[in-house]
């Protein structure tokens, strides 16, 4: 089953990826990507869940969210989602057997510089596969809900996106990464898978990840800081095999909600 790390400490900023079953492309049509953004849109209304970004792609998906107060609300919000997203495509493909490959990775990200690149990182995922060459061009993702105003089913959360980054309203919000992004298109013109934000259990300054490694307790002993590419990441040792941030197997979806 599927389930979610047994510690997301209230505060931080998640970045989840979550992959089909053997990456399989079981998100291809666009059906299957709408109805997982729907049940994305359900778990910010039934538990708060506060989203800052996400793109679906054909095999995996992309999430930022901030686990504030409850650190349920994120573990509730990806059985939800996971799961009903695996038992419809099951029911309506008359399938068995798993949708997701393994349990979501988790990755916390500092606020400021590394928060904007990891958003650029997200945003960018279906340019670095060569999909379209902006991600204006797909709808499936947080950059084309922001520059397309809506009046219903809105899954980011624009008031904590205002008060993380002081914005004054939407419309600066639309500018400011429409201005981001055409500036990482113009200076990194083949934008490059980085295991960095989808392997690490942190992306940050030192000084975070010291902090990250002391709030995950006894955990933090598997654990090390490695400095690179202008920044640092806390990695998994090897030996730290079954730790909370570990894999299990695929997961086709609860028995009841």
């Amino acid at each position: 089953m599927a389930r979610a790390n047994r510690y997301f400490i209230p505060g931080y900023i998640w970045h989840l990826t979550h992959r089909c079953h053997k990456k399989e492309f079981l998100l291809k049509f666009d059906k299957d990507k709408k109805n997982w953004m729907s049940w994305l849109f359900e778990a910010k209304k039934r538990y708060g869940l506060s989203i800052l970004n996400y793109v679906v792609t054909s095999n995996h998906v992309h999430l930022l969210v901030l686990c504030e107060k409850d650190q349920n609300v994120v573990s509730k919000s990806m059985q939800l989602i996971a799961g009903r997203t695996a038992q419809e495509y099951n029911l309506r493909k008359n399938r068995r057997g798993a949708f997701w490959q393994d349990r979501y990775h988790a990755t916390a990200i500092e606020y400021g510089t590394h928060l904007i690149q990891c958003m650029i990182y997200i945003d960018l995922n279906m340019v670095r596969a060569g999909v379209v060459s902006h991600p204006a061009e797909w709808p499936f993702g947080g950059f084309y809900e922001i520059q397309n105003e809506r009046k219903k089913f809105n899954r980011i959360d624009r008031k904590r996106l205002m008060k993380i980054f002081g914005y004054v309203g939407e419309m600066e919000i639309r500018e400011n990464r429409k201005n981001v992004i055409d500036e990482a298109l113009r200076t990194e013109r083949h934008p490059q898978r980085d295991y960095m934000w989808t392997e690490s259990v942190g992306v940050g300054s030192s000084r975070f990840l010291e902090q990250l490694k002391e709030r995950l307790g006894i955990k933090s002993g598997m654990r090390r800081v490695v400095e690179g590419r202008g920044t640092h990441e806390l990695k998994k040792e090897l030996a730290a095999s079954n730790d909370v941030f570990d894999t299990q197997k695929g997961y086709s979806g609860p028995k009841k909600e």
